[in-house]
């Protein structure tokens, strides 16, 4: 390009991006509410007619840099086929996300949602698990893993006992994490006594993409 053509474009003002605003952030008012935008979110999924995970990154960006409110959170397995923020078509600064293999509620997982409860106050906490869970499958087997891997079957274990298949100790699994998740937190037990949260628990099926709510399991 000649020096000429470099003036000339220096001297044509430049074309300002349109100015996008996001929508209104959610802002569910109970538990339930909150419950109800997730399943909302996963019906989108379903059809592919996303909403939030369509929106404008950047003004979200901007928007969420300074503080975050997401409105729920989800403890789900580190599996790339488990993308919470898909699942329920969530965006910058929606949902707060814990993943490791197995959904495991450990010290750390938990540690992680009650920053989300007691900081971030999200109206409730999801424990997916999902079909074909790598992790649950290795340890109703009993498999040896290597490395630091077999430290996460302790976790998982429990929810292999009475079970008869695969299927059935992933289902069984998010059960028992999502009452550890109850039990174990003082922080997390108060507001769910208080109708200011509540923790459940539902298994995502990676062939149909089918977020389903489980029981609470019988003790």
């Amino acid at each position: 390009m000649t020096a000429a053509g470099v003036a000339a474009m220096a001297a044509t003002p430049a074309k300002m991006l349109p100015q996008v605003t996001a929508p209104e952030f959610p802002k569910p008012g109970t538990p339930a509410e909150a419950m109800r935008l997730l399943l909302d979110g996963n019906e989108r999924y379903l059809q592919q007619k996303y909403a939030e995970c369509s929106l404008n990154l950047a003004t979200l960006r901007h928007d969420s840099e300074v503080e975050q409110h997401p409105y729920a959170a989800v403890l789900c397995c580190a599996d790339s086929r488990m993308p919470a923020e898909l699942v329920f078509d969530g965006s910058l600064g929606h949902l707060f996300v814990v993943r490791v293999a197995g959904n495991i509620a450990t010290p750390d997982t938990i540690a992680s949602l009650e920053y989300a409860v007691a900081v971030l106050n999200v109206k409730t906490i999801l424990v997916v698990g999902h079909t074909n869970c790598g992790a649950v499958t290795a340890a109703k087997h009993g498999a040896t893993e290597p490395g630091a891997i077999a430290a996460l079957f302790q976790y998982i274990y429990p929810a292999t006992l009475g079970t008869t298949d695969v299927a059935g100790a992933i289902v069984k699994n998010a059960q028992v994490q999502a009452e550890i998740v109850r039990g174990s937190s003082t922080v997390i037990a108060e507001r769910v006594k208080g109708g200011q949260l509540s923790v459940e628990q539902a298994l995502y099926n990676v062939g149909t993409g089918k977020v389903t709510m489980l029981e609470r399991l019988k003790l």
